[in-house]
């Protein structure tokens, strides 16, 4: 079996068909396993979204994708269309195709028929994805909710959601601490889930189950850089993801909440950044630093550049949450909407199937701060969130009283905010060594 997207298995068998038949078409062997490659790269690019959705678009995305990347040649691009098409014409013999078009990849199989109760199971988990995006939920935090469902009901493999209740999750929870050995927000998680499940997705009132067995907590002192240390790191990171990481430390954002903003959001002639949709589903005001205001305005130059050229192209539908795309139909292709740090490439949305420009990647941006932190021989463990906790502790010992950093970081309550106040106490700092007599 051949992997694929997802680590979904591919038919084996279909891969052999695909390859007879690039035979048939007089294809030389050693060009096949070339071909069969292009194939798959294709079959990850399109991720979870079924073949017979699939339009000639999607194929066009992938080659334009391929022509954007330096290290992709002419030829191999044209081997990559030429792969597709025989895929797509010859094999799959779908009705759009033609000699001057693309293809699309195999469909996906299973090895074996589902069974009954695990299509009880994936009605159930269809059934709970709709309430969630019906709800507007955060594309993260549906994923997440519906693993934890999905592994939830595989943990009782043999009944069906109706016959699962309050004791099936305080033994789910139990188990995941005292097996899995999670951490107390892992498991504050998966009871979320679990919640939704019954209470929102089913509509049905869970008992009491309270006695748990519960994660420890346990007591962490955040990292913080020194000012200078975090001068010295912001400079050793290239940009755009240095203008990233100076927007982590001068207005204290989170990194999803600095690569998810939009042109509209910048409020120049206030020095404000409107952060919408934060964690907990809050907005909130956040500080513009005079730093940021130069490279965001040419940040904002060139993500209407891109926006222009996908539009040109046939693409620049920005994804919105549901409720904003059904009041602003026209919203999506508004060069507002965009985002501040759009991908270098374009991506196949794995809800709707439409090609579709994302924001930029999360972990490129984790990756880059990881390496300065080295190139510099910082001894702390260093990722993007140490500049947000960095840009609280250099506050506080500014002077500035905790309720303002509470409401520049967006926290609900004053006592997670007091967990900088540790750093600032330095307890113990006026006793003496008494090996420093």
């Amino acid at each position: 079996m051949s992997k694929s997207a997802g680590g979904t298995s591919l038919n084996a068998q279909f891969w052999l068909k695909y390859e007879n038949c690039l035979i048939k078409n007089r294809i030389k062997s050693h060009y096949i396993r070339w071909y069969v490659n292009w194939c798959e790269q294709f079959v990850k690019f399109i991720g979870e979204l079924p073949l017979s959705a699939c339009q000639p678009q999607h194929v066009s995305a992938f080659l334009d994708n391929l022509q954007n990347n330096s290290r992709i040649k002419d030829w191999q691009r044209s081997q990559a269309r030429t792969a597709l098409w025989h895929l797509f014409h010859d094999h799959l013999k779908i009705d759009w195709a033609d000699p001057h078009g693309t293809a699309l990849s195999p469909a996906r199989t299973t090895t074996s028929p589902p069974t009954a109760l695990s299509k009880d199971h994936q009605k159930t988990l269809d059934q709970m994805r709709s309430t969630l995006v019906g709800r507007q939920y955060a594309k993260r935090t549906i994923t997440a909710y519906l693993d934890w469902a999905d592994r939830f009901l595989n943990h009782f493999p043999h009944r069906k959601i109706t016959d699962l209740d309050a004791i099936s999750v305080k033994f789910f929870l139990t188990h995941l601490v005292e097996k899995c050995n999670v951490a107390v927000n892992t498991q504050k998680q998966a009871l979320n889930a679990l919640v939704f499940l019954f209470q929102e997705s089913e509509g049905r009132k869970l008992e009491d189950f309270s006695d748990f067995a519960r994660a420890k907590k346990p007591v962490k002192v955040p990292v913080v850089l020194s000012r200078n240390e975090v001068t010295t790191l912001l400079e050793h990171i290239e940009p755009p993801v240095q203008l990233i990481g100076h927007l982590l430390y001068g207005a204290g954002l989170r990194l999803m909440e600095a690569i998810r903003l939009r042109i509209k959001d910048i409020d120049f002639a206030n020095n404000q950044i409107l952060v919408r949709d934060g964690k907990g589903r809050k907005d909130r005001v956040a500080l513009l630093p005079d730093l940021c205001r130069t490279p965001l305005h040419e940040r904002v130059k060139h993500a209407r550049d891109v926006h222009a050229d996908d539009l040109n192209r046939g693409y620049g539908d920005v994804w919105l949450p549901v409720a904003l795309r059904k009041k602003y139909p026209g919203a999506g292709r508004d060069w507002r909407w965009q985002y501040v740090f759009p991908a270098s490439r374009v991506s196949v949305d794995p809800e709707s199937g439409v090609v579709r420009r994302h924001h930029y990647d999360e972990s490129t941006v984790q990756s880059s701060v990881k390496k300065a932190a080295q190139k510099i021989g910082l001894s702390k463990t260093v990722s993007p969130h140490t500049l947000r906790h960095s840009f609280a502790t250099h506050l506080l010992e500014s002077g500035y009283d905790i309720r303002t950093v509470q409401e520049l970081l967006g926290h609900s309550d004053v006592s997670t905010t007091m967990i900088y106040t540790h750093v600032l106490n330095k307890p113990g700092l006026a006793v003496k060594s008494p090996v420093d007599r």
